[in-house]
């Protein structure tokens, strides 16, 4: 088999396949049904050549790519022939393919009329067509147009160098011409694998770049050759292409903007962008991140905190730039946005965007966290009442439900005896006395549990005052303890009342059982709607506090009620601070 032939079956596998692969995505379907079709087509075609079918070969081969090829090419990404100009691209793709399969005399020809066909229409569509249609063609383009020019650009040099060992070029022509099918793949089903934009600009820098390369190093060559009239030995002509290299990269930078500005065109308007964003930025940190990368042309963007991607938009690249996302004085996070091709920084316009959305980005930061605390917070709620509700089924069951138990087999027991034997009735109601009676300080406990009853009589400042005359130091003296309310308070929700008295209480009892403390100080003010508590003494400590039971309570009563709390010891005694929000009166 030759090289030709093993090239051109190659091809048609590769086409086929990816006329299948496009058929599967569900779009593109008469493209994807012409490369199959062409695909088939050029097996056999193959098939007719090892098979030595006289006059069957070329036809066939024309058929699928004179003809088959080109109107894939033609039906990609859509296929739209009711507009006047792909009516008449349409019209000439057909009758050029169907004159090279039936006269093969204008094969040449009619090759020059298709080309001339597919990249008026490759135009065309990228002027008429949506975001994902360009981002297809964008990349079916880039592979047919490469791999149509690289096989020719490299007999152009074999033949310059004059190499006569080089492969089989016919060979290596057909074989690239497979990177078509599979870009047209790529451009259906996964188009944002890697930035296409970079890609087309890093393609045509890097052509011109060579071709401009070639083509100086030729010239000053032959002028040389020319002036001096012989050859340019080995040495100069290494030298000469050494000093030459060193403006490929200042060529490169300075090709990259404007082959991205000529192909793609001007970026946006800033205040265009800034209002565009302004008006699409929600509360998903994905779709603004997307709104960020359409409205900038940016390959990628991405919001993290903390050091964790929070969300991202398109496809990362090695050169980025990190902007901090703020509110007030608080940085919430920080976006990164990717830099486009030939970038190697982001030009002030789009800075002085970047700016005017962070905030809003901030604010979207922000909602998704407090989004996220409101439901940390929410299930706290739940999992503290469960676990009440769980705490007074127990009481109740274990033990106010044997106690009720007992009297009432008490009662029938007195009963039975009142008359028979009045003295044995007696001492059952005595003990009935005895078990009602601690039923009813089993209910109080429990009811001071859910909330303290001294809160309801005498109110938060005189409930803690009264918890506070009844304090004795571990000594078994009272515990003198002041407190201080600077003014009366306002009226404060039934939560904040119970947080603030339970974590009071709790910080006392530190006080006695913890500290050689002689004096405690309580004092309570409010502050910035918010009910400020402080349990001070002088029990000093040269080591810190370990946090406890009772530490560990104190902050998650705060917490409950959305609250701060602080606790430490100094060398001058204890300190307990909380701050807990006033909450809707009651």
């Amino acid at each position: 088999m030759t090289p030709v032939l093993a090239a051109t079956a190659f091809l048609g596998v590769v086409t086929t396949a990816s006329g299948w692969f496009i058929r599967q995505s569900g779009r593109s379907l008469w493209s994807a049904a012409c490369l199959v079709l062409g695909g088939v087509t050029l097996l056999l075609g193959c098939a007719a050549v090892v098979l030595d079918l006289d006059g069957v070969p070329s036809p066939v081969l024309r058929l699928a790519g004179c003809l088959l090829l080109p109107l894939a090419v033609l039906a990609y990404p859509r296929l739209s022939w009711r507009e006047p100009v792909a009516f008449v691209l349409l019209v000439v793709v057909v009758g050029a393919g169907a004159l090279s399969v039936a006269w093969e005399d204008s094969f040449e020809l009619m090759g020059f009329v298709l080309v001339g066909a597919l990249l008026v229409h490759v135009w065309w569509a990228l002027e008429q067509g949506d975001v994902e249609d360009r981002r297809a063609l964008t990349w079916s383009s880039l592979a047919w147009i490469s791999a149509g020019i690289a096989a020719p650009f490299a007999g152009f040099l074999s033949e310059s160098a004059g190499v006569t060992t080089f492969p089989d070029l016919g060979a290596a022509f057909v074989a690239v011409m497979a990177l078509g099918p599979v870009a047209m793949v790529v451009g259906v089903v996964r188009p944002e694998v890697v930035d296409v934009r970079g890609l087309v600009t890093r393609a045509v820098v890097a052509a011109t770049v060579v071709v401009a390369y070639v083509a100086v190093a030729v010239g000053l060559t032959s002028a040389v050759e020319a002036a001096r009239g012989r050859p340019l030995e080995a040495t100069p002509t290494i030298v000469l292409c050494a000093v030459l290299a060193f403006g490929v990269r200042p060529l490169q930078v300075l090709l990259r903007g404007v082959v991205d500005q000529l192909l793609f065109g001007d970026r946006p308007d800033p205040l265009a962008a800034a209002t565009s964003l302004a008006d699409r930025i929600g509360d998903d940190p994905a779709l603004a991140l997307d709104a960020v990368r359409e409205a900038l042309v940016l390959p990628y963007a991405s919001i993290r905190s903390g050091g964790e991607v929070l969300a991202s938009s398109g496809t990362a690249v090695t050169h980025t730039r990190v902007l901090p996302l703020r509110l007030g004085d608080d940085e919430v996070g920080e976006v990164v946005v990717g830099l486009r091709a030939g970038d190697f920084g982001l030009s002030a316009a789009d800075e002085d965007v970047l700016r005017i959305v962070a905030p809003l980005l901030a604010q979207t930061l922000r909602a998704r966290q407090m989004s996220r605390d409101l439901q940390r917070s929410r299930e706290a709620v739940v999992a503290a009442v469960e676990e009440e509700r769980r705490r007074l089924r127990r009481d109740l069951h274990d033990g106010l439900g044997p106690t009720l138990s007992g009297v009432a087999f008490a009662t029938d027991a007195a009963r039975n005896q009142v008359r028979s034997d009045p003295d044995k009735a007696d001492a059952l109601l005595v003990q009935l006395r005895a078990d009602t009676a601690e039923a009813i300080t089993e209910i109080r406990r429990l009811v001071e549990g859910l909330r303290p009853p001294a809160l309801d009589e005498l109110g938060l400042e005189g409930a803690i005052r009264q918890h506070a005359a009844t304090l004795h130091s571990a000594a078994g003296t009272p515990l003198p303890v002041t407190v201080r309310v600077p003014e009366p308070l306002p009226a404060l929700s039934a939560a904040t009342e119970v947080a603030a008295y339970r974590i009071v209480v709790e910080a006392l009892t530190n006080v006695v059982r913890h500290s050689a403390a002689s004096h405690a100080d309580v004092s309570l003010h409010v502050e910035d709607h918010s009910l400020v508590l402080a349990v001070r003494d002088d029990g000093g400590s040269a080591n810190g506090w370990t946090p406890g039971v009772g530490i560990t309570s104190m902050r998650e009563r705060s917490l409950q009620v959305g609250g701060t709390l602080t606790a430490y010891a100094t060398g001058d005694g204890g300190l307990v601070e909380a701050a807990i929000p006033l909450g809707p009166s009651e």
